[in-house]
């Protein structure tokens, strides 16, 4: 498998992870603004608008990426460089366009978080909504804090001169190194726990549920018994 083929499909994979992921997140607000219409026709509306112009960004910038083969050791590896001021701005505008989804999607999630809990103390009940909305805004915040150590990691390699200038130094493989450990533990890691906490929580519930059904069908056998 030549450089330029692998460089594509890591390019397009991470891609997919992101429209996926941007999936989930659509649907964890939807359901968190109790299903309205207005809210998922909005977020579908800005999402579609930000992927498809991320996604040309990619296909511009995979189509004149220049990649270089090497053999370190007796291994290959593929350097991928940017020729030219206008690709490094093309990627740093996506990056940008990310920030603003990641940050929208958290404002939302923070509002209606903190509207729920304002009506849920004026009605003072409504436990397993507040609880619900406690794991739902836990593993957002979670998310996003990764995120901002990606985009932090992702900035300094934009600023960079150091890191700009080589592929081999040290600097630009330790930057390369962090990058690709929050990548991959937004993607794969914290994305798939955005649906599993739910479901986790949702499972403890009904484990809770079974079990006072069950202490409150003995407890009536037992005045059955006495009676």
């Amino acid at each position: 498998m030549s450089c330029h083929v692998l460089i594509n499909a890591i390019e397009y994979i991470n891609c997919a992870a992101n429209i996926i992921l941007g999936v989930i997140m659509i649907a964890r607000l939807y359901v968190m603004y109790q299903k309205s219409r207005r809210v998922l026709i909005f977020l579908v509306v800005v999402f579609l608008a930000i992927r498809i112009t991320i996604g040309v960004m990619i296909a511009i910038m995979v189509s004149r990426f220049v990649v270089e083969e090497h053999v370190l050791y007796g291994n290959y590896e593929c350097a991928v460089s940017f020729r030219g001021g206008s690709l490094r701005a093309l990627d740093y505008t996506a990056w940008m366009l990310l920030a603003a989804w990641e940050v929208l999607t958290l404002f939302l999630a923070v509002w209606v978080a903190v509207k729920h809990l304002r009506e849920l103390r004026q009605r003072s009940s409504g436990g397993f909504i507040t609880d619900c909305f406690t794991v739902l805004m836990k593993t957002h915040v979670v998310y996003f804090a990764n995120f901002v150590a990606l985009a932090c990691i992702e900035s300094i390699g934009y600023l960079s001169p150091k890191i700009s200038a080589s592929s081999y130094s040290t600097e630009t493989q330790a930057y390369s190194g962090f990058s690709e450990i929050f990548m991959l533990t937004q993607m794969f890691i914290l994305g798939p726990r955005l649906i599993l906490s739910i479901r986790e929580y949702h499972a403890e519930l009904v484990a809770h549920s079974d079990a006072a059904s069950a202490m409150t069908s003995i407890d009536f056998q037992e005045r059955v018994c006495v009676s």
